[in-house]
Formats: C-alpha cells, sequence, structure tokens
C-alpha cells in the first residue's frame, strides 16, 4: 500500500492550547498582537511567486477599533486576474508531474509552521483582522488549518491506495489525475482555515489554483500565503489575488481552461456563479466542478426531557461565539414550554456575565461583527423586534458602533415560529426562541424542516432516546450535520466532516476524503502482459 511504503505519518488532531493566565503561549501571543497594532503592513498580491503592488490600497481596519489602521492591500484589476491565470497554468505541469509524496511533504511541513512559528501570528492576525477571541483564533487559525492539512494528507494516501482487482495476466490501475485547467478559490472572512483550506485542497491533489480572499480576511491570508511560501510552495501553484469579484468572474468564468470552483460564502453569491458557470458551459475544456458551501438557518430543538443547563449551555455557545458569525451558529431554537423558564434562567444569567470588547482583552467572551454594513443590518432586525407586539426581547437588544462594531447577544422570543428573525440568515449575535408546547413535538420537527430554505447544521436535546431516535430520522434532511445533545458547532477535521446540503451547498464535506475526490480526474489504465494475436475465440472452433 502507498501510506505504509511511504509512511505518512498517522494525522492527529492539533491540541488545543488554552491560553491562561501566565502561560507561555498567551504570551506569545499577546506579544504578536502588541506587533500586529504597532505598524502598519503592506499586504500585495501574490501572482507566480511574485508580490504585486499596485499603489491602489485598501485600508484593513479591526472589526473592534475601526479607527486603527492594520494595513494597506493592495487591489488588482483584470489585467491581474489575466496574470494569475497564466502563472496558475505555466505551473500547472510541473506540479501534477511531481510526485505526490513530494506534494504532501509540502502540506505537512506547512502543517508544523503553523503549529510552531507561526502559531502565534496566524492566531494574532485572526483577532485582529476578523475580531475573533483567543479561542476561536485557536480553534480556527490554528487547529482547524493544521488539522485540514495533516488529514488531507492522510485522505489523498487512501484515494491513491484504493485500486481496482486485476485478473490473471492483467495490470488495472487507477491515476488520479488532477482537473485539466485551473481552480478558483473564493473564501470568506470568518474562518482563516476555510480560507486556507479551499486553495490548499485541490492544490494537494496536483491542481493550481487562483485564490481570492474575502477583503475583510485578508490580513490573515496574507500570513496564510507566507506560511505557504516557506513550505515550499512552487510559484504559481497558488496565486493569491485581491480584486473586484465581479471583475475577476469576468475574466475567470470565460476562460477556457477554468476547471473548477471551490466556494464559501453566501447563497446568493453562489447560484449566481453557477448560473453563470452555466451560461459558458459550452466554452470550457471540460465540465468544471463547482464546490460550495453556503449559508444556515441553524435549529435547536429541545425536548421535554431536556436537561435545561445543557440546553442553555448549547444556546449560549451556538449562539454567541464568534457572535455568532459561524455558518453553523445556533440562530433558531424551539423549546418546550415545560422546560423554558429554567432554560429563559440560565440563559439571561449566562450572557449578564459576557463581557463584551476587543479582542486584545481576554476576558471578552464576545467581540465585534466583522463591518459596518452586517452592523447595520442587525440592528435593523433588532430594531423592528421591538417595535413588533408579538416579539419579546429577553435579554440584549442594544448595539454601538462608536468604537467598534459591537452588538450585544440578543435572544428574541417569537410567537409565530415563522417570524422573519426565525427564517432568514442573520448572521450575527441574534437568537431567536419559539416555544412550543411539549404536545406539539411531532409538529414542531415539520416547522423545523419547513421554514428555512437552509440544511447545514442542527440538534436535538433531550433525555427520551425515542425523542432522539424520533428527530434523527424525521430531521435526516434538515441538516448535514446534526448532533445529539450538544450545540450544533464546532466540526472537528477527522472527526465531523463538515457541509450542508439543500440551500446551504453542495454537501461535499471538507476535511474528508470525498472533498478530495472532488479535485481529480480518474484514469483507468488497464495493461495486458500477453495480449491474444487471434481474434478468435474457443466457441468458434468447429465441433469434430
Amino acid at each position: 500500500m502507498l501510506k505504509g511504503f511511504f509512511n505518512v505519518p498517522a494525522p492527529q488532531n492539533e491540541p488545543v492550547l488554552n491560553y491562561g493566565p501566565r502561560s507561555i503561549e498567551r504570551a506569545a501571543l499577546k506579544a504578536a498582537l502588541a506587533e500586529g497594532r504597532a505598524q502598519v503592513i503592506d499586504i500585495p498580491m501574490y501572482i507566480g511567486g511574485e508580490e504585486v503592488r499596485t499603489g491602489k490600497t485598501l485600508e484593513v481596519r479591526p472589526p473592534h477599533d475601526h479607527k486603527h489602521l492594520l494595513a494597506n492591500a493592495h487591489e488588482g484589476d483584470a489585467s491581474h486576474v489575466k496574470a494569475a491565470i497564466d502563472a496558475a497554468l505555466a505551473a500547472k505541469e510541473n506540479w501534477e508531474t511531481m510526485p505526490w509524496e513530494q506534494r504532501a511533504a509540502i502540506f505537512l511541513k506547512a502543517a508544523d509552521l503553523l503549529a510552531g512559528p507561526y502559531r502565534a501570528k496566524i492566531n494574532a492576525a485572526t483577532m485582529l483582522g476578523q475580531s475573533k477571541n483567543a479561542y476561536q483564533a485557536e480553534i480556527d487559525a490554528a487547529c482547524e488549518f493544521i488539522d485540514f492539512l495533516r488529514f488531507n494528507v492522510q485522505y489523498m494516501t487512501e484515494i491513491y491506495a484504493q485500486q481496482p482487482i486485476s485478473s490473471k495476466g492483467v495490470w488495472n490501475r487507477v491515476e488520479h489525475r488532477p482537473l485539466e485547467g485551473f481552480v478558483f478559490a473564493i473564501t470568506p472572512f470568518n474562518f482563516t482555515a476555510i480560507a486556507g483550506n479551499l486553495c490548499a485542497a485541490p492544490a494537494l491533489m496536483g491542481n493550481v489554483v487562483v485564490w481570492k480572499p474575502a477583503p475583510t480576511q485578508l490580513y490573515a491570508a496574507n500570513v496564510i500565503m507566507q506560511v505557504f511560501n516557506e513550505a515550499g510552495v512552487p510559484p504559481g501553484v497558488i496565486n493569491m489575488i485581491n480584486v473586484d469579484g465581479p471583475v475577476a468572474g469576468d475574466v475567470i468564468f470565460t476562460h477556457r481552461d477554468f476547471a473548477g470552483l471551490h466556494f464559501t460564502g453566501s447563497t446568493h453569491v453562489f447560484q449566481n456563479l453557477w448560473k453563470i458557470i452555466g451560461n459558458n458551459i459550452s466554452n470550457y475544456r471540460s465540465y468544471p466542478r463547482i464546490v460550495g458551501e453556503t449559508g444556515g438557518k441553524d435549529f435547536v430543538l429541545a425536548h421535554p426531557s431536556a436537561n435545561a443547563e445543557v440546553v442553555a449551555t448549547a444556546l449560549v455557545r451556538g449562539a454567541f461565539e464568534y457572535q455568532g458569525q459561524k455558518c453553523s451558529a445556533a440562530s433558531r431554537a424551539y423549546i418546550a414550554r415545560s422546560i423554558w423558564p429554567a432554560v429563559k434562567e440560565k440563559m439571561i444569567a449566562d450572557i449578564a456575565s459576557f463581557k463584551v470588547g476587543p479582542t486584545e482583552d481576554f476576558e471578552n467572551f464576545v467581540n465585534a461583527v466583522i463591518t459596518e454594513a452586517s452592523f447595520d443590518k442587525l440592528a435593523k432586525y433588532i430594531d423592528e423586534a421591538k417595535a413588533n407586539p408579538d416579539v419579546d426581547i429577553i435579554t440584549g437588544g442594544t448595539y454601538d458602533k462608536s468604537v467598534g462594531y459591537f452588538v450585544q447577544p440578543t435572544v428574541i422570543q417569537v410567537q409565530d415560529p415563522y417570524y422573519v428573525t426565525m427564517c432568514e440568515e442573520l448572521f450575527g449575535p441574534v437568537l431567536s426562541v419559539y416555544v412550543y408546547e411539549d404536545e406539539q413535538f411531532e409538529e414542531i420537527m415539520n416547522i423545523i424542516d419547513n421554514t428555512s430554505p437552509y440544511a447545514l447544521t442542527g440538534s436535538i436535546i433531550a433525555q427520551d432516546r425515542y425523542a432522539v431516535t424520533q428527530a434523527t430520522t424525521r430531521l435526516r434532511n434538515a441538516a448535514g450535520n446534526f448532533y445529539i445533545n450538544d450545540k450544533p458547532t464546532g466540526a472537528v477535521v477527522g472527526q465531523q466532516p463538515f457541509g450542508g446540503a439543500r440551500g446551504s451547498g453542495t454537501n461535499d464535506k471538507a476535511g474528508s476524503m470525498q472533498n478530495l475526490l472532488r479535485w481529480s480526474s480518474p484514469r483507468t489504465i488497464k495493461e495486458t502482459f500477453d495480449p491474444p494475436k487471434d481474434y478468435r475465440y474457443p466457441f468458434l472452433d468447429k465441433e469434430v
């Protein structure tokens, strides 16, 4: 087997550091944060191994301190998109013919760099640029990214090791070729690990990539490119551009060698890109692979048998960690009336203990939402809820953007299970709760299944195993990641492959073998050692 022959290190999930007071990792992170705030850096584009600066820049500022300037990021135009494609295609032959174990070594080195000398730097960049607290940055920018890189190598070796059987005198084998062309990766602001994985996963399988990170994630994206370069990713294999989306799309989606889209972002954008690709389908050398993870309107269903403390903890963590800006965040909850008073009491007490503020203060549990546009959208929904006589603000409901884009964790209780905040993705620290009568458990599952176009994550919390079984079966299409007695967030690479269906994406499960298979184009090879030299089969022989 290939894995055994090359002795690929068996992956283990990267341990999460705790950053407790007086810990070594806390001191290192504090130093990296101070260094980041003390200087204004210059973020180039990376095309063909060169740092490209245009002189036209956008300002990068911390969402929790929008008057402070972190960086100036150079912006490109259509010519830079074309240059990135040309660089990728120029690198393609050497990269795809490089032995797979050499590609693996590069990304295993990147993982070790992230686990060691770059850990504090990439976590600090994520804290400053995306307003994540120390723990949220650690589980994302360090641990999950490291896990993606290491586990993907393992999955790649398993893919290559899976070979067909061969009959006597024949050797059958399958070659997993990269796609014929280049892959376009579009990545979001909310997870540094996703940004790194969406370009690294296709590259590991021998593809070349043009990568467009979200403008609000450029500060950490710059560190990702530094890690890739130091790990030995050859010039042109991964090219990072900072170009307006429609401008980039006009070049990429009309290019004959466009071979695949690796996307995480909004459902609307993904659906629009799919239409554009469809309209250009006859122009391409091959049918492009389209892999996308989009939005969610993720639910928690609490049965009458549920432990109220478990429900409350799952909700406050699931809804308010990273300000609810996770695709998997708990944003709608359905709670049995008999346990609602106890759940409500604990939630209010827990949320009252939250500290809200900048990420550099490690006592703050909640930080800022990503942009002023996000802040304004959330404020609008909160104000509408306050004005509606059928909606109660249980806690929170205030906001302030004078220093940073701070929205207080808000819990809304609705009388209508189809109220707007129960249906629409808000992507912020707002949780909507509907209290149902205990005997309406079956009815409420129908409502959950039909309320939202999404199907990303969801959970059932119950002590009654019949209820768990019933919900697991009834809601099987309502969530691609389903949790029992837990919050609907926190998928771990190698443990819970992540992705949803319906309006939430193509469910190709990032951090799994399934995702890597999308970036290969198998070729079956049959070799016959003693080929026949006569067309005649025995059945044609004349009977004697």
